[in-house]
């Protein structure tokens, strides 16, 4: 991530991964996403479990700060950790054209709903 002292542009993979997948498999991924940062005995993301296990993501790059407000941004419940959902949440609530994409499909299905009765 980090390149000479910049930061690389992020790339939103969600859309293009749910595209490809349909809802079920994108969040299939994503339970195998937490499931390679979270701790194996507590079966939660805590600060340890991400800086260890983030390389995996290409995440190696991310300083100890930018790791402790990834957490807090998902942390729903104030535990100082994630659990799955929560770590499902933040990975929609960081990928706005997913967001986009869930509220279109949610507009979809509502005016479907209403035409067939």
């Amino acid at each position: 991530m980090a390149s000479g002292g910049t930061r690389e542009m992020f790339q939103d993979m969600l859309p293009m991964m749910a595209d490809k997948l349909g809802g079920e498999g994108l969040i299939k991924e994503l339970c195998n996403g937490f499931k390679l940062l979270m701790d194996k005995e507590t079966e939660l993301i805590t600060f340890e479990s991400l800086k260890q296990n983030s390389a995996s993501l290409g995440l190696q790059d991310l300083r100890d700060d930018e790791l402790q407000s990834m957490l807090k941004e998902g942390d729903l419940d104030g535990d100082g950790c994630l659990d799955q959902m929560e770590f499902c949440v933040l990975m929609f609530r960081l990928s706005p054209d997913l967001m986009q994409d869930s509220w279109d499909w949610l507009h979809q299905a509502l005016q479907q709903e209403f035409r067939s009765n």
